[in-house]
């Protein structure tokens, strides 16, 4: 129970692996928000499963790219739960995979700028309350195609590497504060995201990486859950390849 009486809010977190992450912060002793946008069966699904463990959590649809449905899913937790110790920014926005040469610049503005704002407004909205405290831990999830693109991930990657210099501005930023604020990049994870991928590049690229297999929305989990536990209390400003291998520093 390493974060018994943390209070999280995980964004995106009625499937894969933000579903994992609220399920393993709230088996471990702390309070979960619990968000989606559309899918409110499978954020009951999850709600359900922590309860049925013994944890405590609440569902709130909010879309993260909207400030107003941040202010109010914040307002929520708060009174629910209590005042917001992690905030865990896994929202993801869907992206057209496809070459640069053929994408269309509004859909790499959305990519690129929702992104932003799923990350922006949760920070802005939360971050405050933890100054006041002098405490808190923002975990972001970013993804390896931030650090080695991949051929049709133009946006993607764009997205996922001003998320990686906003947490590293905002770790130097909130550090004397004492908030702590850190990125876990998956590499290739077993989720909705990569159904699109025929068997034979799934084959070729579990044999292709040392632990030779597919990450799994529980390994992405445990990273976090390593960033948000105190094990990590001086550690910030971080970047950590969860991708079985693929990616050394």
């Amino acid at each position: 129970m390493i974060l018994r009486d943390k209070v999280a809010i995980v964004t995106g977190s009625s499937r894969g692996i933000g579903a994992a992450t609220a399920k393993l912060l709230a088996a471990h002793g702390a309070k979960v928000t619990v968000n989606y946008v559309q899918n409110r069966e499978k954020g009951e699904k999850v709600l359900d499963e922590i309860t049925r463990a013994g944890g405590k959590a609440i569902l709130v649809r909010a879309d993260v790219t909207v400030r107003e449905d941040v202010e109010a899913m914040v307002k929520k937790t708060e009174d629910a739960l209590g005042a917001v110790d992690i905030l865990v920014n896994n929202a993801a926005i869907h992206f057209p995979v496809t070459s640069f040469l053929q994408y269309k610049w509004e859909d790499f503005e959305k990519k690129v700028l929702g992104e932003m704002k799923a990350l922006y407004y949760p920070c802005q909205v939360v971050v405050p309350g933890m100054v006041e405290r002098g405490a808190g831990c923002i975990v972001n999830i970013s993804s390896g195609l931030s650090r080695v693109p991949g051929p049709g991930f133009v946006a993607h990657s764009a997205a996922k590497s001003a998320l990686d210099g906003f947490s590293k501005s905002l770790a130097l930023e909130l550090g004397p504060r004492g908030i702590r604020v850190n990125v876990v990049a998956p590499g290739a994870t077993d989720t909705d995201a990569i159904a699109f991928m025929p068997k034979e590049m799934r084959e070729r690229v579990a044999a292709h990486t040392p632990l030779r297999r597919f990450g799994q929305p529980d390994d992405v989990a445990g990273a976090v859950l390593f960033f948000c536990a105190d094990y990590s209390r001086f550690v910030t400003g971080t970047y950590l390849p969860v991708c079985g291998g693929n990616q050394m520093s």
